[in-house]
């Protein structure tokens, strides 16, 4: 039978290495009929059974017949929950696959080991780096080991695994800076990754097409240094352009490429590439991020305000923590680059960890188009353009952008849930108890999203006006108004059902929703980005820090104000992430909301994590959990049904440094219930992106 051999969850660090350390006395007995190897007889193997009460090590016994193939960081398979007869035979259990992280002389579980059933593959595809940090993330975010080990390792592919990887080439040389010099401190961070460095900066790119490029610079920086380097982004998109950047400067077989539309057995030939050392650079998505790099010198994570670097499959890791993480463990230097700026890449540069990366405001403004603001109020009483539903200037300035190229017209995804604003001010409705989002449940009521406290006599703190607001503008025939009010101009669709990675530079107008505007050949004539509050006034944390992102990566792809380039927004111009947006000033807008989270107690400056399920399931959960001094519960508050049951979700906050503690009583508790049976499931979320 198998054993246990950590504390529950796997324990802290300094407890696995005393259990590692501790002397081994006894030799290992088995089950009748198995010949175990004569050196290091037991596997310590980590079960995939992604629950939270088996979240530990097992030993088994080594057959003698895989001795050899047996080593540690292989894939095996083993039977779990078998029991013993009397008479030595094995009972029960199911197969289950697993990996080996050691090789013991003798194990601490006094009972029989069931032998190995099989070693899957030779390939060590599990480094005591990887299970380092995949335990180290696993424990972050109250999970268990066997599902980050899902995320981190992709699925075997025999094929590709027979396949000789090539052979690793030597450094290239240094590069030059190029578009880095716009930076003042762009070239002596290359020298610095060139130098072997581990620099950690924040980088602010300029508008325009040159940061892939920047991007393959770095790493070719990092390659020229002697280690190794990786770049994760949020969709294919952005690594089909950094792809082709690093091709055009470094040529064919300097780095690979790790992302799940490359399909099972390419994308594990690519991974077994870096696994076995034979490449030293990755660009990739997502699950990219724990690419097996040797030596990693650098670390490149662009836009980490993207939802898509949240994992959505548990334990819901983020790509920027994960990274953060990494580095910290391997001495890597880190690049958190994009066109925005999130709070928590404003707190990095607060603390002193990272250090700014962006260029002069002279630099800046010479790459930027020209931003124009026209209030969302003035488009319901212009009657100028009305087929078009756009205001007279948005109107003006697309017809005379499309005598010299294409328009861009983003327009907000349907299904946005708008928050309560101001109707006067457009400031957000706020709770008084706990500053969260207060929501509409009936006419005239209302009550916080977040600890469910009704509001009976909501008044602006601002300006004292008692009128809310919540708008959402529908985009489903945008396209076909404009095609009436453009005649003879051509109208192409970006969005969900089809997302376009390029236009031509000819005249055109291309709607789009955010996050799939294609990129046009020498830049956008204009860009309207229309129905600002529907974005605005999204019932989420992030709503102005997604709103500006959102638009200064459409804005970026406008050509510069000195050639013309021209940008309209449709939303309050005094708005914060407006006005951040006409002075392209998302360093400035991330230190504000970074103030402002600081004195609501919101995160980053917070930990919080979300407990949602049933009411008895919630409730007993909370009742069950030791959790840190000091933790804040909001809620619990009601949710829409799921399959006809009751759901709630509570919030917890805690202070700055609690977080572990946090996520460890959570994980207790979440075991402590699996062990009564019939206990109902609660799903527990650390450091959610979306707190509404």
């Amino acid at each position: 039978m198998s054993s246990e051999n950590t504390p529950e969850g796997g324990g802290p660090p300094e407890q696995l290495a005393l259990i590692r350390d501790t002397v081994r006395r006894a030799k290992p007995r088995t089950w009748r009929g198995a010949h175990l190897a004569e050196e290091l007889p037991v596997a310590r193997v980590v079960v995939d059974k992604g629950l939270l009460h088996l979240d530990r090590y097992y030993d088994y016994a080594v057959p003698v017949q895989m001795a050899d193939s047996a080593q540690p960081g292989v894939r095996v398979r083993v039977r779990f929950g078998a029991r013993m007869t009397a008479g030595g035979r094995r009972e029960g259990g199911e197969l289950h696959d697993g990996f080996v992280v050691e090789r013991l002389a003798a194990s601490d579980y006094p009972g029989a080991l069931a032998p190995l059933a099989q070693v899957l593959s030779p390939e060590p595809v599990l480094s005591p780096a990887l299970l380092r940090l995949s335990r180290t993330v696993a424990d972050r975010y109250a999970g268990t080991l066997a599902d980050v080990l899902q995320l981190a390792v992709p699925p075997r592919h025999a094929k590709a695994e027979a396949e000789p990887s090539p052979a690793p080439l030597p450094p290239p040389p240094a590069p030059a800076p190029g578009s880095w010099q716009r930076y003042p401190q762009g070239p002596e961070y290359l020298s610095a990754l060139t130098a072997g460095l581990a620099p950690r900066a924040v980088w602010t790119a300029l508008p325009g097409p040159d940061w892939p490029g920047e991007i393959a610079r770095a790493v070719a920086a990092a390659l020229a240094g002697g280690r190794g380097a990786l770049v994760v982004l949020p969709d294919g998109r952005a690594v089909g352009r950094v792809d082709q950047a690093l091709t055009a400067l470094l040529g064919e077989g300097r780095h690979t490429v790790l992302t799940a539309e490359l399909g099972p057995k390419e994308r594990y030939r690519n991974w077994l590439s870096v696994s076995r050392g034979a490449v030293h650079a990755v660009i990739g998505t997502r699950a990219a991020v724990f690419a097996p790099v040797h030596d990693l010198g650098l670390l490149v994570v662009w836009s980490d305000g993207d939802s898509s670097h949240s994992d959505p499959r548990a334990p819901h890791p983020h790509v920027r923590e994960v990274a953060l993480l990494r580095a910290a463990e391997e001495g890597a230097g880190v690049l958190l680059g994009g066109l925005a700026m999130t709070v928590e890449a404003a707190q990095l540069l607060r603390t002193g960890w990272a250090r700014p990366l962006a260029a002069e405001r002279a630099t800046v403004r010479q790459a930027a188009p020209r931003v124009r603001t026209v209030e969302d109020a003035d488009q319901a009483r212009d009657a100028a353009a009305q087929a078009a539903r756009l205001p007279t200037v948005a109107w003006q300035a697309a017809r005379e952008a499309l005598a010299t190229g294409p328009v861009l017209v983003q327009v907000p995804r349907r299904g946005y849930a708008p928050r309560l604003a101001c109707e006067r001010c457009r400031t957000p409705a706020r709770c008084r108890h706990c500053a969260g989002p207060l929501e509409a449940v009936a006419a005239g009521e209302l009550r916080c999203a977040w600890c469910g406290v009704p509001e009976e006599d909501w008044h602006c703190a601002e300006c004292g006006s008692f009128r809310l607001r919540a708008q959402v503008i529908g985009a489903r025939r945008t396209a076909e108004e404009l095609g009436k009010a453009f005649p003879g101009i051509p109208v192409r669709t970006s969005g969900r059902d089809a997302v376009l990675p390029t236009v031509p530079g000819e005249p055109a107008l291309v709607v789009s929703t955010p996050g799939a505007e294609p990129v046009a050949e020498g830049g956008y004539a204009a860009a309207l980005l229309l129905d600002g509050w529907a974005l605005l006034t999204r019932a989420d944390l992030r709503a102005s820090e997604e709103a500006l992102r959102l638009w200064l990566t459409a804005a970026s792809l406008v050509r510069p104000a000195g050639e013309g380039g021209l940008v309209v927004v449709v939303a309050e111009p005094t708005a914060r992430p407006v006005q951040a947006l006409v002075r392209w000033d998302p360093a400035g807008h991330a230190e504000l909301e970074l103030a402002e989270r600081a004195e609501l107690g919101f995160p980053p400056v917070s930990r919080m994590a979300t407990v949602t399920g049933t009411p008895s399931a919630v409730a007993d959960l909370l009742g069950v959990a030791r959790l840190p001094e000091g933790t804040d519960l909001l809620g619990p508050v009601p949710l829409p049904p799921l399959r006809g049951q009751e759901q709630e979700r509570a919030l917890l906050r805690v202070r700055p440094g609690q977080g572990g503690a946090l996520a460890a009583a959570l994980k207790a508790a979440q075991v402590a219930r699996v062990a009564l049976r019939g206990a109902e499931p609660v799903k527990v979320r650390v450091d959610p992106t979306d707190i509404g």
